[in-house]
């Protein structure tokens, strides 16, 4: 396998990952005072600027989606460095542009690539080193989105101020190329995710149709009014696709995106839900005010009031770093809520020209900007395993940018043509920001509550191999959907299976959840004792690409990235599995099942196989279950319809002295 000189080494991978995502994203935030240069000297109309600033939007949104996507089939660091030059590619001709055209063309690329290299390079930088430098990733990555927006105001306002635009694109393009040297020495060969999976043109479609759709229809709203046709037919029929895109995926047998495994767990979709809010809320704290801001003072003044909200974003960057590994993660985005409708207030007090709470405003800003949307996307990234995370951050990012970049022009045209004038205009988009910010928090503690979640410390070790999500996470409103129970209802109703009781009524097989190991082996042993009577079985071996998700009990060795190797070793797996099941006395089957997480991968087996029973044997460990019950067994327990038995480690009985404790 080939590689770069620096292939391995974190402070060339951390600072390759922080000069991709740089430009782009400070770019955009740096745009609004260099729109009048630039109409200027490339003859583009405001309506031109407006419609490239959607494209560029839309390219970043359907990134997310193709990122992944070519992630499966292709190369993923070979793609990175053809990311790197799509970067640079596009930051040259914006930077080079001779007329509207060729700068608008740019900037879609620069969107595109800015979006590819996020989801190709975050996750590795994440679940690719050892635990101890995931709180600088957590500060790079804070640093690298929000840290650059902040910037951004202060960057356009000094170019700005000296009556040009090409210096700063010039410089943004010579930052992506030093980016793409870096991709280049610190390249490190790796194989596609999975030539297996489906390539799944649909979801593209959705997503490229949807995002341009909707953003191009935003773009409108700077010659047209919201009522047009030309802005409500493309922007609601851009929102419906997108609506389509996640029921879709969410439906799907095979999904590209993750969609119903976020979208059914209750920490994930409270994280999302946040990173929502914050995302459409910010908008009007920082875009909206800058408008008004610059009827009394220079480009540049502007700049300096927003230079505060870089501070904010610093300090709270490194506070995320230092609770990463804390319960305390679980209450960052429900502060940073609270900071940023503190800090919207503080901007309404300040309209129009007062300097002082403006700065206390944009430091507030910046505070709660890191202390939302980044940890939020961590949340929702440790309730799954880690070869999720791709996903995660697609699906998070896709959404943020929907929120946050479609609200943008929607706030700025109801401010623009308010009665009231400008100033009046943004107050009331103030308010609008301000309740967005309570709601988002409200909506956060509402789901936490209704679901039975609870704030966890990670157990970063488990999720950084791969074994199992960081914490558990309960099922979407568990506490009051009919015929899904809490946590709670549910781990005490599979103490309530009778002992030496072997199947329901219906006659299904046992369903034996087998990974190769030792107390998997164990589990098959004490079921067969334990059983009353033997039926057939189903040996199930769960697998994923990268993670592999088992102990082979072959000798041979196998490639972890290649599917087809992991699907083959998992099917010895799973029939050494039932021989050792037909040794015990069960007349069994092997079946290995690509799935993540595994207990996902064990239910849907058997409801699959309609199994009347499914037996698991966990690790021995402490957390929220006690202390013989593992994490995969507890997410069993919580999510099947079907009854479980449990075989603790090297014990003779089948239920945990906590299950039993609890039936009595």
């Amino acid at each position: 396998m080939r590689q770069g000189p620096l292939a391995g080494r974190y402070p060339a991978v951390a600072a390759m990952v922080t000069l991709a995502l740089i430009p782009y994203l400070a770019l955009s935030a740096a745009m609004d005072p260099l729109v009048p240069i630039i109409s200027a000297q490339l003859h583009m109309s405001a309506q031109a600027m407006s419609l490239s600033s959607g494209l560029g939007n839309a390219a970043y949104a359907v990134g997310t989606v193709l990122a992944v996507q070519f992630a499966q089939h292709l190369p993923q660091r070979r793609m990175m460095l053809v990311y790197a030059v799509l970067l640079v590619v596009g930051s040259v001709t914006a930077a080079a542009a001779q007329n509207g055209g060729m700068f608008i063309c740019g900037h879609v690329l620069q969107g595109l690539a800015t979006s590819m290299l996020l989801i190709a390079a975050a996750p590795p930088l994440t679940i690719g080193f050892p635990r101890e430098n995931l709180r600088h990733t957590a500060v790079i990555m804070n640093m690298c989105v929000f840290g650059a927006v902040a910037l951004g105001p202060f960057i356009g306002g000094v170019q700005a101020e000296s009556h040009a635009w090409r210096p700063l694109f010039w410089i943004i393009a010579a930052i992506a190329l030093v980016a793409l040297v870096m991709a280049a020495l610190t390249f490190e060969d790796a194989p596609p995710a999975d030539l297996d999976a489906p390539r799944d043109m649909t979801a593209i479609g959705l997503a490229s149709v949807g995002c341009a759709a909707a953003f191009v229809g935003a773009s409108q709203l700077t010659s047209h009014g919201f009522g047009d046709l030309a802005v409500s037919a493309p922007m609601l029929g851009g929102l419906a696709l997108i609506v389509v895109l996640i029921v879709y995926q969410f439906r799907a047998r095979r999904p590209l995106l993750t969609i119903r495994t976020m979208l059914t767990s209750s920490i994930p979709v409270a994280g999302v839900g946040v990173a929502l809010f914050a995302a459409a809320a910010s908008v009007a704290a920082t875009a909206l005010t800058a408008e008004v801001f610059l009827q009394t003072f220079s480009p540049v003044q502007v700049g300096l009031i927003y230079l505060p909200e870089l501070g904010g974003a610093v300090v709270m960057a490194f506070v995320f770093g230092f609770v990463i590994s804390r319960k305390a993660m679980h209450y960052l985005p429900l502060v940073g809520m609270a900071l940023l409708a503190a800090g919207i207030l503080l901007f309404r007090m300040a309209l129009p020209a007062n300097q002082p709470l403006a700065l206390v405003a944009s430091a507030l800003t910046g505070l709660a900007l890191g202390a939302t949307v980044a940890p939020a996307l961590f949340v929702a990234g440790f309730s799954l395993q880690s070869n999720s995370l791709q996903r995660v951050f697609a699906i998070i990012e896709l959404l943020r940018a929907v929120a946050a970049f479609m609200v943008a022009p929607i706030f700025a045209y109801f401010a623009a043509s308010a009665s009231g004038g400008l100033t009046q205009g943004t107050d009331d988009a103030l308010w609008i920001g301000f309740w967005l910010a309570v709601g988002g928090a409200a909506f956060g503690v509402v789901v936490y509550v209704l679901s039975g979640a609870r704030p966890q410390t990670p157990d970063l070790d488990r999720f950084l191999d791969g074994e199992s999500p960081a914490w558990y996470s309960p099922p979407l409103l568990a506490r009051i959907r009919r015929g899904v129970p809490s946590p709670v209802v549910t781990e005490r109703a599979a103490a309530s299976v009778p002992e030496h009781q072997g199947a329901s009524e219906s006659g299904g097989p046992v369903l034996i959840a087998y990974d190769g190991s030792e107390r998997a082996a164990c589990a098959i042993r004490q079921a067969a004792a334990q059983l009353s009577t033997l039926r057939d079985a189903v040996v199930v071996c769960v697998w994923q690409p990268v993670d592999v998700g088992f102990i082979p009990t072959g000798a041979g060795h196998f490639d972890a990235d290649q599917a087809t190797e992991v699907r083959r070793a998992a099917e010895q797996t799973a029939a050494h599995g039932a021989r050792l099941a037909e040794t015990a006395g069960f007349t069994a089957r092997g079946a290995a099942i690509e799935a993540a997480p595994t207990w996902k991968g064990i239910i849907e087996a058997a409801d699959r196989h309609h199994a009347s029973l499914i037996v698991v044997g966990p690790h021995r460990r402490s957390g929220w279950l006690g202390h013989l019950e593992g994490s995969v067994a507890a997410s069993v327990v919580a999510h099947s319809p079907t009854p479980v038995l449990v075989v603790p480690e090297q014990t003779g009985a089948w239920l945990s002295p906590e299950l039993e404790r609890s039936r009595a």
